[in-house]
């Protein structure tokens, strides 16, 4: 089932969202850059980001929320979810200039799972790398560009993927490319 239950600090989640309608969220490789440039704008101040997958109509994130100790309890959601709509309007304000188009871009509700055990994180982990696989778009999840598999592969290379945490439940690189090439039970989550 679908969620949009509350977010909370130092907690991990699931977050996607896709279009309103039957348009494209990314047109053109600047919109996949720009849209990377605005996550790293708005989400990395409030969270660590693990995972992330862009496609043409949606996108998944795996992220885990920092603490944020002058914000009281009853405020977590509504702070966390502040920075979530000021990244999406962001990104869409700038869609709709560039190709002149007017209305909603993305889904008004923007859906998350919490993430509660490290088998969960682990298949989301997977679900999310290979998702252009599972629509169809590629054979290969190395032949998607629009992911942070790479940053996991290319260890070497600077990244703001906060990979470290992930990595832990992985002895090399070559465990964490067999993992995503397994396949993976999906029924624990319906998602676009």
């Amino acid at each position: 089932m679908i969620n949009t239950e509350s977010f909370e600090f130092d907690s991990v989640y699931h977050v996607f969202s896709h279009v309103n309608g039957k348009e494209l969220i990314f047109r053109e490789e600047t919109n996949y850059q720009f849209f990377l440039k605005k996550l790293m704008q708005y989400i990395l101040p409030i969270a660590d980001i693990y995972a992330y997958c862009l496609m043409a109509n949606h996108f998944h994130l795996l992220v885990r929320f920092k603490n944020f100790e002058n914000i009281p309890i009853e405020n977590e959601h509504a702070h966390l979810m502040k920075h979530f709509g000021n990244f999406l309007n962001s990104y869409a304000k700038a869609f709709n200039k560039m190709y002149e188009r007017k209305g909603a871009l993305f889904l008004n509700a923007i859906k998350r799972k919490k993430i509660t055990d490290q088998k969960y994180l682990l298949k989301v982990l997977h679900y999310i790398h290979n998702n252009p696989v599972n629509h169809g778009l590629v054979k290969d999840i190395r032949n998607w560009k629009y992911s942070s598999y790479h940053s996991y592969i290319n260890i070497a290379k600077s990244s703001h993927i906060e990979r470290t945490e992930m990595m832990k439940y992985f002895d090399t690189v070559n465990d964490f490319i067999a993992y995503h090439q397994s396949n993976v039970e999906y029924d624990f989550i319906q998602t676009s």
